[in-house]
């Protein structure tokens, strides 16, 4: 029989509940739970207390996953935090992050401390370890997270400023959160140990944070550097991990080598250094794009790993008897945030439905707030231990389970979910006018896009003549006013004339424009020395016998443009968008944070075409042509766009 090291006998086997767990995770989606709920379920069932396929042992010989995941996560909310995105709502942003910082913490302090005479493992300890125990509970419960977020946001299609505020005040807690951690850290080492909070603590603990706040700068910079370098993403990848693993250990054992030299106690927090290193290569460097890039790809494989681990770590038992009092921690959390928001936004002047409803979207948590539990369990092991973890962990879950629902309440109690807009009542409308298959193709081409669709032509024969059942065909007596505002009514909506006549087409696009405030006018044109007149009123003109040969040609010279255009390529699309949002007025493009497969082809301004590069700055009203997957654009139409 081989005689494997444990290391690696536990690294395989993890790597199996791993893959599992990926799939688990996967499951719970699709019913509307987060995926880490399934991430941890795996590593449960996997666990010490049901399948026992990872003996208890494991956990710690796996410690280095914990690290890697860690500095990953760390290094997520450390880029999330975008100095150029957040500066013209920082005051309102800080004020909320204050409120919530004080009301949770003293509200989840005050009540995690006297719950510990109901929790078996804490019962029995002393005034202070109590005390201790409520300092760091309050600290990690008081997480948030910008991920869940993120995605609650974007699933709802949320766009304005109170999702924009939300989401801001959750990167931003996160960064306060983790420069607190490693304060409450030190403090409650020194209640556990029975050390004195005298003035040599507190230059230590300024010593601590600012070590930790220059080797995370100068990480930043090294990752630069390693951004720059001719690598493949394969390589730069295995080189982040490495780092990450690397800044763990040695927070770990330089403190040790410190203490041996000169007898002085240095604590280095390795997930304000991660966290910091994300900030510097995001706002201090030109790599924020592809550090970002690689985030991603990294990303989804760490979170399965870390909650996994975490979910092997739980111990039921304790997870059992402690349930009602995360329960209890649940209700008291949630209740000190929305007093947080609400009195921070009064004193930031948010408006009523801000301060009523924002506390609902802040309730969710996750990779931070468990990083910090598993910190505190490695920091504490005699003390705390997984038994604390364990409990944190419960309270983290339920806020995960809940928190996306109560998001997704508040966004549609403030009116910033989207709506389809045939629950709108207010649907876009396209009017074809002219019946042949050509018309009828376009109208279910756009029905398909969520286009109310209504073709129409003052031909009764050709209309029965083309009839069908999955297209809306009209007969109109004539064009005039009063019937093109009875099937069109604003700007939102779109006039595509294809009769014969073209002095008829004319007609009503001038109609269309004057009498409904229709923008987006098309013809097809019939004549091309009209061409230039059409064009002098602001209508779009497509000539078929040049269209024909312009695709002809361009299929030649660029087939990858005409099979976006002719919608061949699924994987792809093309949109133009009108930025609206003014928050984003005058920024380059460079700094806008769009997905990165999303690409600006041109920028339409007052008229004239602009052929953007990085440092193009948009202006509201502008009208960008982008190109990108379907999703990804939907993105970028939330983000620019009201």
């Amino acid at each position: 029989m081989l005689n494997i090291p444990p290391i690696i006998s536990y690294s395989i086997g993890f790597f199996l509940i791993a893959l599992a767990a990926k799939q688990i995770g996967k499951f719970f989606s699709r019913y509307g739970l987060p995926y880490i709920t399934g991430y941890l379920l795996a590593g449960v069932l996997a666990g010490p207390f049901i399948l026992e396929l990872l003996p208890k042992e494991a956990v710690d010989s796996l410690r280095y996953i914990d690290d890697i995941s860690l500095a990953i996560i760390a290094f997520v909310a450390g880029s999330e935090l975008y100095l150029k995105e957040i500066r013209a709502r920082l005051r309102g942003i800080l004020l909320n992050a204050t409120g919530i910082v004080i009301a949770a913490f003293i509200l989840i302090g005050i009540a995690l401390f006297i719950l510990q005479s109901s929790i078996p493992f804490t019962a029995d300890y002393p005034f202070i370890t109590k005390a201790a125990v409520a300092l760091l509970g309050a600290t990690i419960l008081l997480a948030l997270s910008p991920a869940s977020t993120i995605a609650v946001i974007q699933e709802a299609r949320a766009k304005g400023p109170f999702s924009t505020t939300v989401l801001s005040i959750t990167v931003v807690m996160d960064v306060v959160i983790i420069v607190f951690f490693a304060i409450s850290v030190a403090f409650a080492s020194a209640m556990i140990e029975g050390e004195p909070v005298t003035v040599s603590f507190l230059v230590i603990l300024v010593v601590d944070i600012v070590i930790a706040l220059i080797a995370g700068y100068l990480i930043g910079r090294l990752i630069g550097i390693m951004m720059s370098a001719s690598l493949s993403k394969v390589v730069k990848a295995a080189l982040l991990i490495v780092l990450g693993y690397l800044l763990f250990e040695s927070a770990n054992h330089v403190p040790n080598w410190i203490y041996d030299a000169i007898g002085v106690k240095i604590k280095i927090e390795p997930l304000l250094m991660s966290m910091v290193a994300g900030f510097t290569v995001t706002n201090f460097t030109r790599y924020r794009q592809p550090f970002e890039e690689l985030l991603h790809d990294i990303s989804p494989s760490v979170y399965v790993a870390f909650f996994a681990l975490t979910g092997v770590g739980l111990k039921l038992d304790i997870l059992i008897s402690t349930i009602g009092i995360a329960a209890v921690l649940f209700g008291v959390r949630m209740v000190s945030i929305i007093i947080g928001t609400y009195v921070g936004g009064l004193i930031a002047g948010e408006p009523q439905d801000f301060r009523r409803y924002a506390g609902l979207g802040l309730i969710t948590q996750a990779g931070i707030a468990l990083g910090l539990a598993r910190e505190t369990a490695v920091f504490f092991p005699d003390t705390l231990g997984s038994e604390f973890a364990t409990l944190i962990i419960a309270v983290i879950v339920l806020n995960e389970v809940f928190g996306p629902m109560l998001l997704k309440f508040a966004l549609r109690q403030v009116g910033e979910a989207y709506v389809p807009d045939s629950d709108r009542g207010e649907p876009r409308r396209l009017l074809i006018l002219g019946i042949e298959p050509q018309s009828m193709t376009l109208a279910r081409q756009m029905s398909s896009r969520g286009w109310q669709v209504i073709v129409a032509d003052t031909d009764a024969e050709r209309v029965e003549a083309l009839a069908a059942e999955d297209v809306d065909e009209r007969v109109i007596p004539h064009v005039d006013s009063e019937v093109l505002s009875s099937l069109i009514h604003n700007e939102r909506d779109a006039l595509v004339a294809m009769m014969d006549d073209d002095a008829l087409n004319m007609k009503a696009c001038l109609l269309a424009r004057e009498g409904c405030g229709v923008k987006n006018l098309v013809v097809r044109l019939r004549d091309v020395t009209l061409r230039d007149d059409f064009i002098d009123q602001g209508v779009r003109v497509i000539d078929p016998a040049s269209a024909i040969v312009y695709l002809l040609e361009q299929s030649i010279n660029a087939p990858e443009v005409v099979d976006l255009l002719l919608h061949q390529d699924p994987d792809h699309d093309v949109s133009q968008i009108t930025i609206t949002e003014r928050s984003v007025d005058g920024l380059p493009l460079r700094d806008l944070r769009l997905p990165t497969d999303v690409l600006i082809l041109e920028i339409m301004r007052d008229g004239q075409t602009i052929v953007p590069h990085g440092f193009s700055n948009v202006r509201v009203g502008d009208e960008i042509t982008v190109i990108g997957s379907p999703n990804s654009l939907t993105k970028v139409m939330l983000k620019l766009s009201s």
